[in-house]
């Protein structure tokens, strides 16, 4: 039995280091002080109720805390799941004793000294030729007819007006796709897919300053872009084919694995979860082990929670509410909300009339993590990062 670890909440290390500085703290003691100060909430689910008591145990004689359920302590049979609570220095004191123990311990351990790590580390990650040294955004091109926002086009000419426009607006990635992926959305054949975006993605290619993506689940599309001029694989729904792991491990372009349940024909028909959050996790870090497996950097990786694509309304607000959760994988974070319809139900309001809701998300997706936005509405989303960025860490000043 391997328990799965989750994050619950994560102290943030630039408040503390702050605050000591301005009352006179020297770095050595700052560096001393701030992991004992520095707290972190995880999750371990399916525990073995014996590995699960020693945990209690451990935690507890560092001056940590353990929740476990009543059950675990008389019953052996069912695995039980585990709330930790404890500084950075409590959960280290507690991960070496942790090593030497039985009933999937060992392993646990690993798996916290890898989460504090990941979520511990500067906002200063890059993806691509991009540094996440601030929140970025990239510009939505859809050639397609039937978007679920209005604002497909069909015109090649339009499409690159729109992308170059979206560059001068501030735009950090132009993402460039030629099917649809809304709800009940018909599958377009990987010949009319490459027909839409190809054209466009060559014209820009000796154009845009910035890296263009191709949004696609379908790896001949992906390659045909990237050889016409694309850089970056946005692939909606994730790896979920040997063709595409190996056309991108050969071509080592940098991925986004987006998470998707089901298909777009079927994705909301009646999407379930046990925890919205932790199944994301634990599919994207399928999907990232699947990745690294067929020989693609790490490095190179992204992840999307997938706001839309077999979730709920209550599932996308949950998503965004907890979005620093994904910061567990140690990887940049993307995340795409712009004019969503949980926005619409929120504002009762149809997709070109969700401006003010698209900001307010994006907004608060940046203060919980997310390093790249992906909008619709490039100008007014770029400003509004901007000040984002400036509140949380007075970038920009």
């Amino acid at each position: 039995m391997c328990p799965e670890l989750y994050l619950r909440a994560a102290s943030a290390p630039e408040g503390l280091e702050t605050g000591m500085k301005a009352i006179g703290v020297c770095q050595e003691g700052i560096d001393i002080m701030v992991p004992k100060m520095r707290h972190f909430v995880f999750m371990a689910r399916d525990l073995d109720p014996r590995g699960a008591n020693i945990l209690k145990q451990e935690m507890l004689a560092v001056g940590g805390e353990a929740a476990i359920s009543y059950h675990a302590i008389s019953d052996i049979s069912k695995p039980t799941d585990c709330l930790l609570s404890g500084t950075e220095r409590q959960f280290s004191i507690a991960m070496r004793k942790l090593e030497a123990q039985p009933f999937g311990l060992k392993p646990l351990a690993a798996e916290l000294d890898r989460a504090v790590r990941n979520i511990i580390c500067p906002k200063s990650m890059s993806f691509g030729p991009l540094k996440l040294d601030r929140t970025r955004v990239m510009g939505i091109v859809n050639i397609t007819p039937d978007s679920f926002s209005g604002d497909g086009m069909k015109d090649t000419g339009t499409a690159i007006e729109r992308a170059l426009a979206m560059e001068k607006d501030g735009a950090d990635i132009i993402d460039i796709g030629g099917e649809s992926t809304r709800p009940g959305a018909d599958p377009v054949s990987p010949k009319e897919e490459t027909a839409r975006v190809i054209p466009v993605i060559k014209a820009l290619s000796g154009k845009l300053k910035i890296p263009i993506s191709i949004d696609t689940r379908k790896p001949e599309v992906a390659e045909a872009a990237l050889k016409a001029g694309a850089s970056i694989v946005n692939l909606v729904g994730g790896i979920r084919d040997k063709k595409m792991s190996r056309l991108l491990a050969k071509k080592g372009a940098p991925v986004i694995l987006m998470h998707m349940q089901g298909e777009p024909s079927d994705m909301q028909d009646s999407p379930q979860y046990r925890d919205v959050m932790d199944d994301i996790v634990s599919e994207l870090r399928a999907q990232v082990k699947l990745a690294v497996e067929a020989g693609i950097d790490p490095r190179k990786i992204a992840v999307d929670p997938g706001i839309g694509f077999g979730k709920t309304a209550g599932h996308n607000l949950d998503i965004v509410r907890r979005l620093g959760e994904l910061r567990i994988m140690g990887m940049p974070i993307l995340i795409g909300l712009s004019r969503k319809s949980f926005i619409g139900k929120v504002l009762d309001s149809e997709p070109d009339d969700r401006l003010e809701g698209s900001l307010a998300g994006a907004v608060l997706a940046a203060a919980n993590g997310a390093d790249i936005l992906r909008a619709h509405d490039v100008a007014e989303t770029v400003r509004a990062a901007r000040v984002a960025d400036a509140v949380l860490e007075q970038r920009g000043l």
